[in-house]
């Protein structure tokens, strides 16, 4: 069992449950702008094309638990699921690789609105390093080690090219960061401290171009 596994099973929530609660997040912060006050587990479930009993029970996994027909009021529902998903608070994150997907996931708001803060980006192309991408400055990946014991980093986001992949994140767990998201193509092999998750947008787009 690796460390993700372990985590999740320390919770109260699997890992397709986890998966789900951002899309209940999205749709109830979006209620409470629209002013929404009470929100029911049908209308959620509804809307995701979800079952109501699998919305109320992953939403029971936050540990709140709605009225009987009445449902949920916006505000602690939000607060239950930033909490539970530790999106209340700031998550410092590296991003390793510059390059053009790099660059789009530091611009992504929805990041900041989560609580992941990029402090750097770090990549071995000199033309980059020193210049700033979205407010996000850009370092040598030489320095990525002293860089790490100086912040106390743990989320490395990984965005370089396959054929240096390996190599790469062999250079940040040495620098001490136990927390990979590998956007890259590679099967990573890391040690079994590391908690490693894997982005695969090709099996994303896969289904998308089969079905289309």
């Amino acid at each position: 069992m690796n460390k993700l596994n372990k985590q999740i099973k320390m919770s109260s929530a699997s890992i397709p449950t986890i998966r789900r609660l951002p899309s209940y997040l999205y749709l109830v912060r979006k209620a409470k702008e629209d002013g929404v006050e009470i929100i029911s587990g049908t209308v959620i479930a509804n809307e995701l094309d979800l079952e109501p009993i699998q919305v109320r029970k992953d939403l029971a996994s936050t540990g709140i638990i709605g009225k009987p027909r009445v449902g949920y009021k916006v505000s602690d529902l939000i607060d239950a699921i930033e909490k539970f998903l530790n999106w209340d608070k700031k998550h410092n994150a590296l991003l390793i690789g510059a390059g053009n997907l790099g660059t789009a996931l530091l611009g992504y708001k929805e990041f900041t609105k989560n609580g992941l803060n990029f402090l750097a980006a770090f990549d071995v192309d000199e033309t980059k390093v020193g210049s700033e991408v979205h407010k996000t400055k850009i370092y040598h990946i030489d320095t990525l080690s002293d860089f790490v014991k100086k912040e106390h980093t743990q989320i490395a986001v990984l965005t370089v090219r396959s054929g240096i992949a390996q190599e790469v994140a062999d250079t940040i767990i040495a620098a001490g960061i136990k927390t990979i998201w590998n956007f890259t193509k590679v099967k990573l092999k890391v040690p079994k401290d590391v908690l490693l998750l894997k982005e695969d947008l090709s099996s994303s787009y896969a289904v998308l171009s089969v079905y289309s």
